[in-house]
Formats: C-alpha cells, structure tokens, sequence
C-alpha cells in the first residue's frame, strides 16, 4: 500500500472510530485536554511525551471495562499507554488535525490489530507483534544498522529471538482471560505466530560511543528494552533523550511512580535490571 493509499484509508476509517469510551475517560476530560495539546502544532514525539511529564504511573488502566473498548486516559500512564498516547498525537498533528476524533482513530489504527477493535484478543499485547503490525501500516519503522548489506555491524550486534507464551501461561494475571478462559486459546495463538521470529538489537553490554548512537537513535525515538525472562520479549518501553550525558529513557516510571526522564543514563538505567539485555528501536513514520 501506498504512503496516499494509506492516508485516504486512514480519512475514511476516520469517520467510523468507535464513539464508546469508558465513563472513567469521559469524567476526566481527555478530549479537552487532547485538543489543547494539539493546538501546539508540534509535529515531534519528544513534545508530547514531556508535555505528560509527572502524570502518575497507573498500571491496568485499559481493563476497565467488561467489553473491550478504545480507552482514552492521558491522567494515568503505563508504559505502553505513554508510547501509545504520544505516538497517536504526534500522527494527528502531523495530518495537521487537531481534533479529539482524529486522535481516537489513531489510538486505535496503534493499539488494535489492523486497527480494528474487536474484542480483547485484537488488542496488540505484546510489543513485537505491536511494532511489526504498526510497520505494515506504515505508521512505524524499526531501525537496525546496515553497512554494505552487514545486518550485524554496530552497535545492533545482537539477536532477539522470540519465545513467546507468557500470557496463555499466566492467565490468572489478566482480567480479561481470568474472565473469559476461552480466550486464551486465541491468545496462544498468536504467541505461536510470534514465536521464533528474530529482531536485531543493541545489547546493554556493547561499549559503543555516543557519536555512533546518535547515527541510529534520535531524540523521540521508541526505546524497547528486549528482556531475557520466560514467555516475554519486551520488559518496558520510553522515548529517547540525549543529554550532555549520553542517552537517557523518558518513561512512565513504576520506581517513581509518575513519567519521568530519568536521572541515570540508558546503560545505567539497564544495569540495574539483570533481566533487560538491551534495546530495540522504533520510530514513527516510515
């Protein structure tokens, strides 16, 4: 499909993005907020995601509901509801609308397979399977390093390969499937379909200085830090920042309980968790 193709599909579906939010979102008076952000113009990840700084970390904040529905919440943030939420104002500004609407279509085209809702089992749930359906769309792209056709020249030496499980193997974590076992099977389902594929990545263990980096990594990127527990691939998502410093992860904190830019820079921010290996990168747009 076509960068026109897709912009005339995504005006269309525009006209169709379900009206049902949660009474929570509706008390909160998101779309207000929403429409004030983007009356800004900026055009930039990073703009947005500092505009959410100091929001309170609030995990589960999409299971509110019995049915599945497009949850708008820009009060409370995880991680992934922080990416999500930046990454759909900076697409609505950079069409140069600014409503409320336009917004929630494009929260939607993130979070639900093809951008379709329909039930919880469209909901992309785990980040490998978000980014690869989000590049088909050609709403994101994964950067990697290529020189002279070599996938493994620096910094992304490394490789992620996918086992995953870790939902239809923990059902009683999730709201959702504790509620609905017959889910479960679907769920599966597409762990299997993710499982085995491979990503390039920068392990937290390459020394590989900042002018190199900066080649791969801009400000505003998404940063997905690849994870070696069981059943997983990705342990916590945030946007990248360059300090003086080096890089540091803008993130809806659970440490600090709020988004922060945190204090320590990336690779130290990695060496305190020993099951995060690294990161892989993503950014907006194609």
């Amino acid at each position: 499909m076509t960068r026109t193709t897709f912009f005339f599909a995504c005006f269309l579906a525009a006209f169709s993005i379900p009206t049902a939010i949660s009474a929570d979102t509706k008390a909160g008076n998101d779309s207000v907020v929403v429409e004030r952000l983007l009356a800004s113009g900026d055009t930039t990840t990073l703009y947005y995601a500092r505009q959410l700084l100091g929001k309170p970390y609030v995990a589960h904040t999409l299971e509110v509901n019995d049915r599945e529905q497009l949850v708008v919440n820009l009060r409370q943030l995880d991680c992934t509801t922080l990416v999500e939420t930046v990454c759909a104002l900076t697409l609505t500004a950079r069409e140069g609308r600014r409503d409320y609407q336009s917004f929630c279509h494009h929260l939607q085209q993130l979070r639900y397979r093809q951008g379709r809702l329909d039930g919880y089992p469209s909901r992309l749930h785990y980040f490998s399977d978000w980014i690869d359906d989000n590049a088909a769309m050609g709403l994101v792209h994964e950067i990697t390093s290529n020189v002279g056709g070599d996938l493994q020249s620096p910094p992304f030496t490394a490789i992620q390969t996918l086992n995953i499980n870790y939902m239809s193997t923990h059902p009683q974590a999730y709201k959702a499937l504790r509620e609905h076992p017959e889910m479960v099977k679907q769920i599966a389902a597409q762990e299997k379909r993710l499982t085995g594929r491979e990503y390039r990545y920068i392990p937290k263990t390459e020394k590989t200085d900042n002018k190199l980096l900066k080649q791969f990594i801009h400000d505003g990127d998404i940063l997905a830090i690849t994870c070696s527990k069981p059943g997983l691939d990705i342990a916590h998502l945030g946007f990248a920042v360059w300090r003086e410093d080096g890089l540091h992860l803008l993130n809806a904190s659970q440490l600090h309980k709020k988004v922060v830019e945190e204090p320590m820079n990336l690779w130290q921010y990695l060496s305190k968790h020993s099951s995060h290996t690294g990161i892989r990168v993503i950014r907006l747009g194609k």
